[in-house]
């Protein structure tokens, strides 16, 4: 199988691909990490670098434990799917959902790709990101909904952090992150990047 070194895009317009359809595509395809934009542009996404793979592990830890010892939510892999509201198709490299929010999608929904946005996201840049389409893809999240992500950036060792209906915030790392009032209690030290 060829691997892929930069995303793909694949631009169906005007033929766009129905939710139904692009199910069987991401399903009929499990080797390759798909993404739809909200312009219906499908991205075919190479897999993560080592260093990429450990910082998503580590942070998607991170936010395991502190979310099994408070109980509030569930935590997403970065093979989860979100079908946006009113968006796009994306998996953010961590995600979290508050519980009651999860407990009311239907058994059906929780099968495929949930129809929800996040509470939280966490993305990371690799290598072959562009950051501005990085960017682009932190407001999709904003726009449909999720209240707090978190966009870190090893190359130029900052993370941005975004709020619903506010200006992005940049901090330089490293830096201990809040999950202020949609993750209460969730404190993260970012000194892992240092060890590159």
């Amino acid at each position: 199988m060829y691997a892929l070194s930069q995303p793909i895009q694949l631009d169906f317009n005007p033929a766009k691909l129905t939710d139904e359809q692009f199910y069987s595509l991401c399903h009929n395809n499990p080797d390759l990490n798909i993404e739809r934009n909200a312009q219906d542009v499908v991205i075919l996404l190479p897999p993560a670098s080592c260093n990429s793979g450990i910082w998503e592990m580590e942070l998607g830890g991170e936010l395991g434990i502190w979310n099994r010892q408070s109980g509030l939510g569930k935590v997403f892999s970065s093979s989860t799917l979100f079908q946006l509201p009113g968006s796009g198709d994306r998996l953010p490299d961590a995600a979290w959902v508050e519980l009651s929010r999860w407990q009311a999608l239907t058994a059906d929904q929780r099968q495929k790709f949930p129809p929800i946005a996040p509470d939280f996201v966490i993305e990371l840049r690799s290598r072959t990101d562009n950051l501005d389409t990085l960017r682009e893809k932190m407001l999709e999240y904003m726009d449909s909904g999720v209240r707090l992500g978190w966009m870190f950036n090893p190359q130029d060792q900052e993370v941005e952090i975004y709020r619903q209906g506010q200006s992005k915030e940049v901090v330089s790392l490293p830096a201990k992150l809040s999950g202020e009032e949609v993750l209460p209690g969730f404190v993260l030290s970012c000194e892992l990047f240092l060890d590159d």
